[in-house]
């Protein structure tokens, strides 16, 4: 069984920073990409920001700029520093892992953090 566990979250002014943490542990054979989602209320889960296993990223388009994912191999941490946030940017967000277990590609996911931009 895999584990992820968010912190990081909270309420921040407009135009402040977060920085969110994912940290995975289990049986993890390989990992194919880490990543970022998020899900306001009424709206789908969307990508934020996914880095794969060759440090190659992608992102959602209207957040280039502004957030970074990055990671730590070695204890398998998925971080999304988040700048100058918007009141569009209140959302839960989820870190997602494409991962190997025992031989069989998986989808995991954390439980959810919110981050509330408000003044």
């Amino acid at each position: 069984q895999v584990q992820l566990v968010e912190s990081g979250g909270g309420l921040v002014q407009p135009g402040g920073s977060l920085r969110l943490s994912c940290a995975a542990s289990g049986s993890i054979s390989g990992i194919y990409s880490m990543g970022w989602f998020r899900q306001a209320p009424g709206k789908q889960r969307e990508l934020v920001a996914r880095i794969y296993s060759d440090g190659s990223t992608n992102y959602a388009d209207s957040l280039k700029g502004r957030f970074t994912i990055s990671r730590d191999n070695a204890k398998i941490i998925v971080y999304l520093q988040m700048n100058n946030l918007k009141p569009d940017d209140t959302a839960v967000y989820y870190c997602g892992l494409d991962l190997q277990q025992l031989g069989v590609r998986k989808d995991a996911w954390g439980q959810g953090i919110q981050v509330t931009v408000s003044s």
